[in-house]
């Protein structure tokens, strides 16, 4: 059900590539949400791991994830490990071509996560439709990580 086509006819498969970038993130992100759906090319909405990416960037406990979020020691990794999969993908249904990084994690309350901790892809997407415009903006905001799409 969370599968969707591409603007070029191209199927995405969500769980096996969603599957795949929470794990070669790691430990910067706790899951991300897939968009592309009528789009050119798949992007990422990304719930970090707040707690990690503090340690990484060596910041104290109290920081606002604003900022921790736009620091080069999350940042950098980030890119590289998302430029890394691009150069490794096999065609524009799993290749992500930009990335956004959550301030705000995902709300039971808007059935954007569910009783068991699992995301509703939808849900986000639906309800966090300025940061899905934001990720396709063009210039990309300052926030967005972009990947050269010839990686």
């Amino acid at each position: 059900a969370e599968d969707f086509k591409l603007a070029t006819g191209t199927w995405a498969s969500v769980g096996p590539l969603r599957a795949a970038l929470i794990d070669a993130l790691s430990p910067f992100v706790r899951d991300v949400v897939i968009g592309g759906a009528d789009r050119d090319d798949i992007r990422i909405l990304i719930f970090p791991n707040p707690d990690a990416c503090r340690h990484a960037a060596g910041l104290p406990d109290d920081t606002p994830l604003e900022a921790v979020l736009m620091h080069d020691a999350i940042r950098q990794p980030l890119k590289s490990k998302l430029t890394e999969l691009a150069r490794k993908s096999t065609g524009s249904s799993n290749r992500v071509c930009a990335a956004l990084l959550m301030s705000e994690l995902p709300s039971l309350d808007l059935g954007e996560m569910t009783d068991k901790g699992s995301i509703n892809q939808r849900a986000v997407l639906s309800h966090r439709k300025d940061l899905v415009e934001e990720l396709y903006s063009e210039p990309p905001s300052p926030r967005v990580i972009t990947i050269d799409r010839k990686a």
